[in-house]
């Protein structure tokens, strides 16, 4: 069985709920959506004990910082997400969306070099684990409407005007 130090803290969208290994963030999710990270956290681990830890690797902070208005204090955290090797490259392409910014399905696909696979980096993103550091909620439909959040659309709207994105949010 797995190990991993576990937190769960408020924010102005929700509880959110982090997972480390002591190292590296496994998870970041939502109270409502924690039938969702379990499953995740098992797909990539198998079966995982978690333990309550206050801060753990000093995450739970760095995501404070991001809702405070610090929009780079997630930047350099290291994650460990499993999946696909092409779940991995969209994964880590969405680092590359800054804060403030959006990008469509389309676009992402034709950076990846991949420019028909829409839906398959759709379907990479609702398994994204570490949702907000792996920001999947700068990722919207070609004609800019809010779509395909796991922690909802309403949580997607909010991150977006947290980051002062620039855009018409329709949903």
């Amino acid at each position: 069985m797995k190990e991993l130090q576990f937190d769960a803290f408020d924010s102005p969208i929700g509880t959110v709920l982090l997972a480390t290994d002591g190292e590296r963030l496994c998870a970041l999710d939502f109270g409502d959506c924690e039938q969702r990270m379990m499953k995740l956290l098992q797909r990539h681990y198998g079966s995982v004990d978690l333990v309550p830890t206050s801060n753990p690797a000093g995450f739970s902070d760095r995501v404070r910082a991001y809702f405070a208005g610090d929009y780079h204090s997630l930047d350099a955290i290291p994650v460990s997400t499993g999946g696909t090797d092409f779940q991995q490259r969209v994964w880590k392409e969405l680092r590359s969306i800054r804060p403030g910014t959006t990008t469509t399905y389309r676009d992402l696909a034709i950076r990846l070099g991949k420019p028909t696979a829409c839906r398959a980096v759709g379907a990479a993103n609702a398994l994204n684990p570490v949702g907000i550091v792996l920001p999947c909620h700068r990722v919207i439909g070609t004609d800019a409407s809010l779509t395909g959040y796991a922690g909802g659309l309403e949580r997607k709207r909010w991150l977006l005007q947290h980051e002062r994105a620039i855009l018409d949010l329709r949903a």
